[in-house]
């Protein structure tokens, strides 16, 4: 965008999501855009911790929010609609990991304990001196290390600690039980514990920052698709 160009309108609204989606439903299409200002970084990182790329991450965002929609009028209300298309997410990114044979769903309790005995990926002791000068920024830091986590443990990380969700809130978006998702959690954290040890803690908001051009460039693209009917079926 050129210095002699407006900024992209920001919509704000006091309205809660529900109130938005009947807004939007009833034909004010403009207000999805509050919809995804709102949740576009817990659906960044929660796609990042997935696909752990940023570009296929918004790939998968833009995906999910035109499937939302596509299919606004199903949402019923049972949950919150930031589960609701946090689910949708989840869904469109593994489906990319499964075409792409990138990804096998392991659930098996047993499965899991193998996965954990596996030796971790990233270790800073091995790092080239690329990784090395990386390391100096924190945040950076952080992200190798929650990408380093197993699969099945990086995703229940990122909604718990990152994005802060409930367990309850967590389960529904993956649509696994809450115990599984509290032995998951305990695992990573474990694993954390021993990569980054004093470095866990209020550090962890920054890990997947979603900036404003990120914000925009989505927001923008959902909403061409949207005017110009290229949804999914």
């Amino acid at each position: 965008m050129s210095a002699a160009q407006p900024a992209p309108a920001r919509i704000a609204s006091p309205l809660l999501d529900e109130e938005v989606v009947a807004r939007v439903l009833a034909g004010e299409t403009a207000l999805f855009e509050v919809l995804m200002r709102r949740h576009n970084q817990r659906l960044f990182r929660t796609a990042r911790a997935i696909v752990q790329d940023d570009a296929e991450a918004e790939d998968v965002m833009q995906e999910a929010y035109a499937r939302a929609f596509s299919q606004l009028a199903q949402f019923q209300g049972r949950s919150a609609w930031s589960t609701w298309v946090t689910r949708i997410a989840v869904n469109e990114a593994l489906g990319r990991l499964r075409r792409q044979g990138r990804f096998v769903n392991t659930d098996v309790t047993e499965m899991e304990e193998a996965r954990m005995d596996e030796p971790t990926r990233g270790d800073p002791a091995t790092a080239g001196p690329e990784d090395q000068v990386a390391a100096r920024e924190l945040n950076g830091y952080l992200e190798r290390a929650v990408d380093s986590l197993p699969d099945i443990y990086r995703t229940v990380f990122v909604l718990r600690e990152v994005e802060e969700l409930s367990t309850a809130e967590t389960a529904d978006c993956l649509g696994i039980s809450e115990e599984l998702v509290k032995v998951r959690l305990h695992r990573a954290r474990g694993e954390l514990r021993r990569r980054l040890e004093a470095h866990v803690g209020s550090a962890l908001r920054g890990v997947y920052g979603f900036h404003l051009s990120r914000c925009d460039r989505i927001v923008a693209n959902v909403m061409a698709r949207i005017r110009d009917g290229r949804l999914p079926k």
